[in-house]
């Protein structure tokens, strides 16, 4: 019996405590902004919308639908990158031409990475030779993105010469500098902008919530949406004269909001072209922008509609401050 128990105590002995396994070192995620900038209509909004997998920007072939900078937030295993639209850059003539400008000016501050986008498709014009000599000195890597390839992108180069010419270098000298076409339409090469895009942001922590897609107060969007569908029926007539000011929006008895939205345009005739004949316009842009408003908010929507003639409004300094048109 005796030996039975030394034997006990032996194999007790034997058996050693495992080791304690080392904690894995938390996993550095890359999060960062990202600017997007160019003239207007080279599809900026359109590459957002695609990159982020929703609807975030409106989009029209109108030129200056953008107005505000808003920002598109794309997560994934890697990280998180906070991608900066921004209004077209163009040759202003009033408060809120200026406005847009300084929007792209502040957007190009602070960022990790600028991407310059243009339209492959399409000469080389003065507003593009503005924009590569305000980004001429900026030290910050920039991507140029030769948007609209599917269209064959026949002026390239074009495009590569005005960048030479401005940093008076041959393209493949230039630091902190690559290039990549890619269609915003249809995702070619748009995963490949942002394997690049991460590769150029630092290490941190998550700037939004990971399932957030967008900063936009809600207003605005319900605004940006109206606005969308004015232009893609009025386009021909008011290619910048309109804005939308939603005067109330509040839920109602029931899953109802109830909007009333102001539709500013600067003439008494642009007035009739939105309201069209006997309200068929309105009614046509209200039914559109109703059924849109309902699968963003989840609820029916009552939508009221009424346009407004004021001459001066995209001068209007009080005006654009309410319509968050001003810094």
């Amino acid at each position: 019996m005796t030996t039975d128990k030394k034997k006990v105590v032996k194999n007790k002995a034997d058996k050693k405590k495992p080791a304690k396994k080392k904690a894995p070192e938390p996993k550095l995620l890359k999060s960062g902004f990202a600017s997007i900038v160019g003239r207007p209509n080279v599809g900026k909004s359109t590459l957002l919308n695609y990159i982020v997998g929703e609807k975030v920007a409106i989009v029209s072939n109108v030129p200056q639908t953008t107005r505000t900078a808003l920002r598109g937030i794309y997560t994934e295993e890697r990280g998180q990158i906070v991608f900066v639209d921004t209004p077209g850059w163009h040759v202003g003539r009033d408060g809120l031409d200026r406005f847009m400008n300084q929007s792209c000016v502040n957007a190009i501050d602070g960022v990790d990475c600028i991407i310059h986008v243009v339209d492959s498709s399409e000469h080389v014009g003065e507003e593009e030779r503005r924009i590569v000599e305000r980004l001429k000195y900026v030290k910050t890597p920039i991507i140029l993105a030769f948007n609209k390839i599917d269209l064959k992108g026949k002026f390239i180069p074009e495009y590569i010469a005005l960048w030479e010419e401005s940093r008076g270098k041959k393209i493949d000298e230039i630091e902190n500098f690559l290039m990549i076409p890619l269609s915003g339409k249809v995702g070619t090469k748009v995963d490949a902008l942002v394997d690049e895009v991460f590769k150029l942001l630092p290490d941190g922590p998550f700037h939004y919530e990971a399932d957030t897609v967008c900063d936009i107060p809600k207003r605005q969007v319900v605004s940006d949406i109206v606005r969308e569908k004015l232009f893609m029926f009025t386009r021909e007539e008011l290619p910048h004269s309109i804005a939308v000011v939603i005067e109330d929006m509040r839920p109602v008895k029931g899953k109802t909001t109830r909007i009333t939205a102001i539709i500013l345009v600067e003439r008494d005739s642009q007035k009739e072209i939105v309201i069209g004949h006997q309200g068929a316009m309105l009614k046509k842009v209200g039914t559109m922008a109703r059924a849109e408003l309902e699968d963003l908010l989840g609820t029916k929507v009552y939508l009221e509609l009424f346009v407004k003639a004021h001459k001066d409004w995209r001068d209007d300094q009080s005006l654009l401050t309410d319509l968050g048109y001003a810094f």
